[in-house]
C-alpha cells in the first residue's frame, strides 16, 4: 500500500500520475483539511475536492482548482447584493468563487455533516460517487483551522490571506487552531504504518503539509516510517510552481531552496526528490542527512506525472 499526505493542485496532479502506475485500490490519499472553510452556510473543503476532481478527470485545467465547464449564475446572482450588503456582514461574498456544479458537492457534504455523518464517511460518498478506486481521508474529522498572521494586522483565515488577499500580503506566524485537540480521523495512522512507502507530495510544507503533521499522532507515525518515506520539493530552483511556498518559508525563517526543504523533512523523510534544475544542490541537500533524488517533476503532463511517481515509488521500496 502507498499513503500520500497530500495537499493543493502538485499534489492532486501526482497523484493523477500515481494511479497510472499503481493500483488505486493500493493508494490512501490523507488530504489536508486545515484550509476547510464555511461559506453561505457551506462546508467547503478545497483540498479534498481538488484531489477528487482531478483524479476523476474533471478538474478544471487552467486553474487547477474548481469544475471544467463551469458557470457561474449563482455568484453573478449574489453580486445584486453587494450594495445593500452592511459593511460587517459577509453575506453574499463573492470574492470565494464557487461554481454552479461545485455546490452541488457542498451542499452534499454540508446536509450530510448536519445529520450527523463524519467528514470521513461523506468524503467517501464524495469519493464513490465519482467513480474513484483509492482511498482519500481528510486529516481529522475534527476542525483544525489555519490561521494567518499577517504583518500589522493579526490572524486572518487561510482562505481570506489565499483568495481575497490573492496571498500578497507578508506572513509573520501560521496557527492551527484546534491542532492539539484534534484527533486522527479513523484509517489515517494504519495507513501511516501499513503502507509500503509514504509519501509526501510536491505540497506547500508550512499550510499544506503543516497541518496533518500538527494532529496529534501523525507526525510520530510519519518519523516510525522514516527509511519508507519519500519527499518530493515544492521547491524548483528556489521557487514554486503555483501559490506562495516559496515567499512564505523564507517569511517564515527557511530558505527557500531544496536545501531547505531539505532541512524541513530530514527527521520524516530518507528520501528527497529534487528536479533536475536543481542537480547541482545534491550535495547539499545530502548533507543535511537525507538521500537525494533527481527527477522531472514539473508535472506538465500526464507521462511526466506517471514517470515522477514510479520514481518516487520505486526511491521508498
Amino acid at each position: 500500500m502507498i499513503t500520500v499526505l497530500a495537499g493543493g493542485v502538485g499534489a492532486a496532479r501526482f497523484l493523477a500520475g500515481l494511479v497510472q502506475v499503481r493500483s488505486p485500490t493500493d493508494i490512501t490519499a490523507i488530504v489536508n483539511t486545515g484550509d476547510d472553510v464555511v461559506l453561505h452556510g457551506l462546508h467547503i473543503s478545497p483540498d479534498l475536492d481538488t484531489v477528487t476532481y482531478t483524479l476523476a478527470g474533471a478538474i478544471n485545467p487552467e486553474t487547477g482548482w474548481g469544475l471544467v465547464g463551469e458557470s457561474w449564475q449563482a455568484m453573478d446572482a449574489l453580486q445584486r447584493y453587494s450594495d445593500v450588503r452592511p459593511l460587517a456582514s459577509d453575506a453574499g461574498a463573492t470574492w470565494f468563487r464557487l461554481g454552479d456544479r461545485d455546490l452541488a458537492t457542498h451542499m452534499y457534504r454540508t446536509h450530510r455533516l448536519g445529520e450527523g455523518a463524519s467528514l470521513s464517511d461523506t468524503t467517501a460518498e464524495i469519493t464513490a460517487a465519482w467513480g474513484l478506486g483509492l482511498r482519500i481521508l481528510p486529516m481529522s474529522d475534527d476542525p483544525v483551522e489555519t490561521r494567518i498572521v499577517v504583518a500589522g494586522e493579526g490572524e486572518i483565515g487561510f482562505q481570506e490571506y489565499f483568495v481575497a488577499r490573492q496571498h500578497g500580503v507578508p506572513v509573520e506566524a501560521i496557527r492551527l487552531a484546534g491542532a492539539e485537540q484534534a484527533r486522527p480521523a479513523p484509517g489515517v495512522l494504519d495507513a501511516i504504518e501499513g503502507a509500503s512507502t509514504v509519501v509526501i507530495a510536491p505540497s506547500n510544507p508550512i499550510v499544506s503539509i503543516g497541518p496533518i503533521l500538527s494532529v496529534p499522532g501523525v507526525r510520530r507515525a510519519v518519523a516510525s516510517r522514516r527509511e519508507h518515506v519519500v519527499a518530493v520539493s515544492p521547491i524548483i530552483a528556489g521557487a514554486a510552481i503555483k501559490g506562495p511556498p516559496d515567499r512564505m518559508l523564507a517569511e517564515l525563517g527557511h530558505e527557500s531552496s531544496v536545501v531547505g526543504i531539505a532541512r524541513l523533512y530530514a527527521e520524516l523523510a530518507s528520501t528527497l526528490v529534487v528536479d533536475s534544475a536543481d542537480r547541482a544542490l545534491v550535495g547539499e541537500v545530502e548533507a543535511q542527512g537525507i538521500r537525494c533524488v533527481v527527477a522531472e517533476t514539473v508535472m506538465r503532463t500526464s507521462a511526466i506525472a506517471a514517470a515522477l511517481a514510479e520514481t518516487v515509488v520505486t526511491s521508498g521500496s
